[in-house]
């Protein structure tokens, strides 16, 4: 036999209200540069080739996001891309898209205690590569995604005219960016650039592109 109390309705109703009230407001979805900083995102030992192999995978153009699963040696072992619907930015929306997308190129890890694989997210947009709203909830998509997947969380990257940039950490180059031709970055390792793939379907065609 167990014993607890239970909540009072007013208090329920209560939680419930708020609950209401923060899953209505956009505004609530999304999260500010500091808020990311002190997330303890982990840093890309290389950024550059990450951004490249994957620019060079999806050839992303304004509006296009492409999220990719890192393993511990920053090889990408699954990846998609897919384009943002014209709405407002919101990051219950922005993360539900996220999830599924990687539900579909890559098996969870919620089995296993601490994540062993890392998520990013390239987005590529029209602008500077400064932090907007837009990208607060890409942010708080990620996260969510990720931890819904049981994924790290990992960089969050713009891609723009004037070249790609890492934010919360100050890294960025002006290529690839939103306007490179995808001949131009061979994927690591000298291969040449593949369509757009995920999961097993990306390795057996990155190992017969190695051959």
């Amino acid at each position: 036999m167990t014993f607890g109390f239970a909540p009072s309705s007013a208090a329920s109703l209560s939680a419930s209200a708020e609950s209401s009230a923060a899953s209505a407001n956009p505004v609530a979805r999304m999260l500010e540069p500091a808020e990311w900083a002190a997330a303890g995102i982990p840093l890309l030992r290389n950024p550059r080739e990450v951004v490249s192999e994957l620019h060079a995978l999806h050839r992303p153009r304004p509006s296009m996001a492409v999220v990719a699963v890192l393993d511990s040696d920053e090889r990408p072992r699954a990846s998609a891309s897919f384009t943002r619907r014209p709405a407002p930015a919101d990051g219950w929306v922005f993360r539900n898209a996220l999830l599924a997308q990687l539900r579909r190129v890559i098996p969870h890890d919620l089995r296993r205690r601490t994540p062993v694989r890392t998520a990013v997210l390239i987005y590529c947009r029209e602008g500077d590569g400064r932090w907007t709203e837009e990208d607060g909830a890409w942010m708080w998509g990620l996260r969510d995604a990720c931890t819904l997947h049981g994924l790290r969380c990992g960089a969050y990257i713009t891609l723009t005219h004037d070249g790609w940039q890492v934010l919360g950490e100050g890294r960025g180059g002006r290529r690839p960016n939103a306007d490179s031709p995808p001949e131009a970055f061979g994927l690591m390792g000298g291969a040449p650039p593949l369509p757009r793939t995920g999961g097993v379907t990306s390795e057996a065609l990155r190992r017969a592109a190695a051959r």
